[in-house]
């Protein structure tokens, strides 16, 4: 199969019927042989009777249907596990973006040999202020920490290959750093191409701006990941360590000055009368809490995890 289409949804009713006639028709005049996986994320509408009405009526809709809303990162990694397709496009299901586009991201991975192609909406059409000007402070952010030179990190319209999908692990809210998890996992040539960006023509955006803290929350997540989560002790005992030897020193420093005093019978304050006495035992304690830290880390990064784990309904 040429294309796996997985579009992530949450009350989308009106504009799924008009999504699915777009992209067969552009599958049809460039000759795809394609499949489209609807991931109904925990829809209150009737976007679930939607997508069996589609799939009754085209041998190419799949649909999954999860038990209550988990969010987009779960809807791609089960979208991403379901998909057979050589080339793997996401997008969003709400017409902002536009199907036209797949045959060139197709072209992009089959021919350019890029392992993710990541869309580029170069002109929005979203709110200035609450979603234009936070988008480039956080994606300049992103570009800085990941080092990867993409002007739209979170753009929902993307092309994979199909075995970069199969190799990387969505989950939390981390589909803002695909990219960047396709680098770590291998995938090194990612491109980006310029799209179009549509108005909304149904509903209300499901994201506010709430996003942008938790995006930069799980940015701060997946640089941590990247360079210490196979080796969390290499993070937590180093700099554990450094700070117990500082505190150790400063008590005997602390201590040294008291018995050289006393030796010259000098009088000295008692030493828990120094605030460097309590300023070396908390770096110690702090040391000792970052090194245990360590180890525990150490543990549970040995252990598989059940974070990937959703409760599905229903499939088609």
């Amino acid at each position: 199969m040429d294309i796996s289409i997985i579009v992530p949804l949450y009350n989308e009713e009106d504009s799924l019927p008009k999504l699915f006639e777009w992209i067969e028709r552009v599958m049809t005049q460039n000759k795809f042989s394609f499949e489209v996986i609807f991931v109904n994320d925990g829809s209150t509408d009737n976007s679930w009777t939607v997508i069996e009405s589609l799939q009754k009526s085209s041998k190419n809709v799949r649909g999954i249907k999860f038990r209550h809303n988990y969010g987009k990162s779960p809807a791609l990694y089960c979208g991403f596990q379901a998909a057979i397709g050589d080339v793997v496009i996401t997008m969003d299901a709400d017409l902002q973006d536009s199907p036209d586009e797949i045959p060139a991201l197709f072209s992009m991975i089959k021919n350019d040999d890029y392992d993710l192609v990541s869309g580029w909406k170069k002109k929005r059409y979203d709110s200035k202020f609450s979603k234009n000007i936070p988008s480039k402070i956080y994606n300049a952010t992103a570009r800085r920490v990941t080092g990867l030179k993409l002007h739209d990190m979170n753009c929902g319209l993307k092309a994979y290959k199909n075995e970069v999908v199969k190799n990387i692990e969505v989950y939390g809210e981390m589909h803002r750093y695909i990219p960047f998890l396709a680098k770590n996992a291998g995938f090194s040539k990612i491109g980006e191409k310029v799209v179009e960006h549509r108005k909304r023509q149904f509903g209300e955006t499901k994201f506010g701006l709430d996003r942008f803290v938790n995006g930069y929350l799980d940015l701060l997540t997946l640089w941590f990941l990247s360079k210490f989560g196979k080796k969390p002790m290499h993070f937590f005992g180093v700099y554990g360590s450094l700070m117990f030897l500082l505190g150790f020193l400063a008590v005997i420093i602390v201590g040294t000055n008291k018995l050289i005093a006393i030796i010259e019978h000098v009088k000295a304050p008692l030493v828990t009368e120094s605030p460097y006495f309590y300023l070396s035992m908390l770096a110690m304690i702090l040391g000792t809490l970052l090194f245990l830290a360590g180890f525990v880390a150490e543990i549970v990064a040995r252990n598989s995890t059940e974070r990937n784990n959703y409760q599905i309904e229903k499939k088609i």
